[in-house]
């Protein structure tokens, strides 16, 4: 029996009769803002994907952030991370609201939704995040760098180590002789390093080869460190070219020359910052998925955006980045490469056809709402 309070769990999706079947359960964080909107057009192409594929997905609603903070008083709770602990996977829409005006803000931060996230992040061991960056032919209209760059496409993942680091070091704020002074630790081991190193080099086996370690070795020894255990890594994956790349170099060269990367590995700070940055060339935001796995095929799919609380409830937000993060949780977590394909095919026809949310919207193309968006994408299955 599921715990009090776990959330509604949603009928099942029965499949096609005479049809090979397979069943997962699928854990589901609505989240705050937009997120309960397009998590929702997202189970609808998961629903589309189990009808045409013979599988069955059984979903649990679980509650994180501004939503659990609503309901239990806290950003996470013990049951949350339970019920996840037990699902296959999780997919997850946005956390947080306008800190300006909500009063998730006024509690101390341990308390504010997103430590909600870092703790669901830190309980369920998800410590390799994956943000690609991939611009599509349809969209270099939205792309702001100049045509002569958006005109060579780019296709790149960026590997973030997600539990360790600046984020999740020791800090404290004191008065030091009568100043306030803020204290902030950075600190990586060799293992926390060597495992996210093996993540990327893996992942690069099945794309191009290529993996740009990003870190600031001229200033940092954590950096040095990071280096220093990447390049031993690196030694049994002869195949893979490695380059090392400053993160301030990295941050303009997203800009200048795109195309030049594959996989980019690089610690949680400077990742936070980076894949920020990437997402934002690609034309929106709205656009792009993000998986944060363990080291089993446990994984957390999320988009990357935030959850846009001003536009929250209209039907205009973008729930592609969203879909996108289910299709890496097929892909990922549940080993269905042919229905990860298809909903990607299906992505890529519905743009070809012109139409877009206002994020993407240009000229010659069609407005779409959010839930007909993530209804076109169905059908296209």
């Amino acid at each position: 029996m599921r715990p009090a309070g776990a959330g509604r769990l949603l009928p099942p999706l029965f499949c096609k009769k005479g049809r090979h079947r397979m069943d997962y359960k699928i854990g589901v964080i609505p989240g705050d803002g937009i997120g309960p909107e397009i998590v929702n057009e997202a189970c609808k192409v998961l629903d589309a994907v189990c009808g045409k594929y013979g599988h069955h997905f059984e979903y649990t609603k679980l509650l994180l952030g501004g939503a659990s903070i609503d309901a239990c008083g806290e950003p996470l709770t013990e049951e949350t991370i339970a019920l996840a602990k037990g699902c296959d996977a999780v997919l997850m829409g946005s956390i947080g609201g306008d800190a300006k005006t909500s009063p998730w803000y006024q509690l101390p931060p341990s308390r504010r939704p997103e430590a909600g996230l870092l703790g669901i992040r830190k309980a369920l061991n998800l410590f390799a995040n994956l943000r690609p960056a991939y611009l599509y032919e349809e969209l270099r209209a939205a792309c702001p760098l100049r045509e002569d760059i958006s005109a060579v496409g780019f296709d790149m993942l960026i590997m973030r180590e997600l539990t360790g680091g600046l984020y999740f070091g020791e800090r404290r704020t004191e008065v030091k002789d009568g100043v306030r002074t803020a204290t902030d630790t950075l600190t990586y081991n060799e293992d926390e390093i060597r495992r996210i190193a093996k993540r990327a080099f893996d992942i690069a086996m099945k794309r191009r080869k290529k993996v740009c370690s990003v870190d600031k070795a001229n200033v940092l020894d954590s950096s040095r460190l990071w280096r220093q255990v990447t390049e031993e890594v690196a030694k049994d994956y002869p195949e893979v070219e490695l380059s090392h790349m400053y993160v301030d170099n990295c941050a303009m060269q997203l800009v200048m020359n795109p195309a030049q990367f594959d996989v980019i590995l690089t610690e949680n700070m400077f990742g936070d910052i980076l894949s920020d940055e990437a997402s934002m060339v690609t034309g929106s935001i709205g656009m792009l998925s993000s998986a944060s796995l363990n080291e089993t095929k446990f994984g957390l799919y999320e988009p990357s955006h935030g959850s846009a609380p001003d536009i929250a409830g209209q039907d205009k937000a973008n729930p592609i980045a969203t879909i996108l993060s289910a299709a890496m949780m097929l892909r990922y977590s549940l080993d269905l490469d042919r229905e990860a394909d298809a909903v990607e095919a299906a992505v890529r026809r519905v743009l070809k056809e012109g139409y877009r949310t206002a994020d993407i919207l240009s000229e010659g193309c069609t407005l779409t709402g959010t839930a007909q968006m993530g209804t076109l994408i169905a059908e296209r299955l």
